[in-house]
């Protein structure tokens, strides 16, 4: 059984380039803090799924160069003529909030650069791609979408959606939202998906799920068992990929759980939608367990990305040190009463 050092030395190693020459690269010390904050009960089982979970859904760079590296030359994709499929392909550029498909974007040109060379935008694009990092609710890749075919998508327009990663409740979001619309609107277009990992998190399969689920709720997170969505247990049994065991997923769901209540105490008026197992307007939160070297999503339990031990002395954010601090583009979901 490693010890409580070399499991943090392991976490470290895994998020070496975690917001690589935005912030300090996380060391063990930095993950021994974290993981200090945890009761001494759970600290050492917190410190040891961590280290499983992030094995399995930490999306480094290399990842995601090797994933898009793929697509770029895939038979299935390119109809077996990769150059002249991108030739007359057009990248959209889209996204109405956030950077994930800007910096995405310039990742896979350079790549393609590296391939093909520089290749001309078409006059006519006979396809559309459509890239992003990870697809969560689904809810922004639809938006985007739709707001895109009403303006300036033309009719019979085929849009290829590349995500290194897809949530299943997601992706059936983007196909109801998106083929409501056709039906609506009369507008023709055509759309395919394509990712790297597939998650399980729909309400229906919740047994099996891959995401945060806890089995119960405990006393402090009882509010989550009221209202219109109200907490869905988990069964216990079915547990596979990204934990490592039943037992250490409830302890560790059970600890972010716990830690996520504390970290909405510290607001006079937290946001309905900041929930401790991340931003959602369902029960007790969204529960991503993916993490992207680029940030970590406001879905993943607040435990991993809220706070910041530096900043101003009385500010909330001081009373909690995150994993991986999330790097924001808007406003703050809390609103905190000095």
């Amino acid at each position: 059984m490693p010890t409580d050092d070399q499991l943090a030395a392991s976490i470290a190693e895994k998020l070496a380039d975690y917001r690589f020459g935005e912030i300090a690269a996380p060391d063990a010390l930095h993950v021994e803090l974290w993981g200090g904050q945890f009761p001494k009960a759970v600290r050492s089982t917190v410190l040891s799924e961590m280290n499983a979970v992030l094995s399995q859904n930490y999306l480094s760079k290399e990842l995601a160069v090797g994933f898009l590296d793929g697509l770029l030359g895939s038979e299935k994709l390119t109809g077996g003529d990769p150059k002249g499929f991108w030739s007359s392909a057009k990248l959209l550029n889209i996204q109405q909030n956030g950077n994930s498909q800007a910096e995405m974007i310039a990742l896979f040109d350079g790549l393609s650069k590296s391939k093909f060379g520089p290749l001309a935008e078409p006059e006519t694009p006979s396809s559309y791609v459509y890239i992003d990092d990870v697809i969560f609710t689904g809810n922004r890749v639809a938006t985007d979408l739709i707001n895109w075919f009403q303006n300036d998508g033309p009719d019979g327009a085929v849009v290829h959606i590349i995500v290194l990663a897809m949530h299943k409740s997601g992706s059936w979001w983007i196909r109801q939202k998106l083929d409501k619309f056709a039906k609506d609107s009369g507008k023709k277009f055509d759309y395919h998906l394509w990712f790297g990992v597939e998650i399980e998190n729909r309400k229906a399969y919740r047994n099996s799920s891959e995401i945060y689920w806890p089995i119960s709720l405990p006393p402090s997170a009882s509010e989550y068992s009221r209202g219109p969505y109200p907490f869905d247990a988990r069964t216990p049994g079915c547990t596979g990929t990204p934990f490592s065991s039943e037992a250490n997923r409830q302890i560790l769901e059970g600890a972010l759980l716990e830690a996520g209540m504390k970290i909405r105490s510290f607001s006079a008026q937290p946001a309905a939608n900041l929930r401790p197992l991340g931003f959602s307007s369902f029960s007790v939160g969204f529960g991503a367990t993916i993490v992207t070297y680029r940030n970590c999503p406001n879905n993943a339990p607040l435990a991993l990305w809220w706070g910041d031990p530096d900043a101003a002395p009385g500010h909330p954010f001081r009373n909690w040190r995150p994993l991986t601090p999330r790097k924001t583009y808007a406003k703050p979901f809390v609103n905190f009463d000095f």
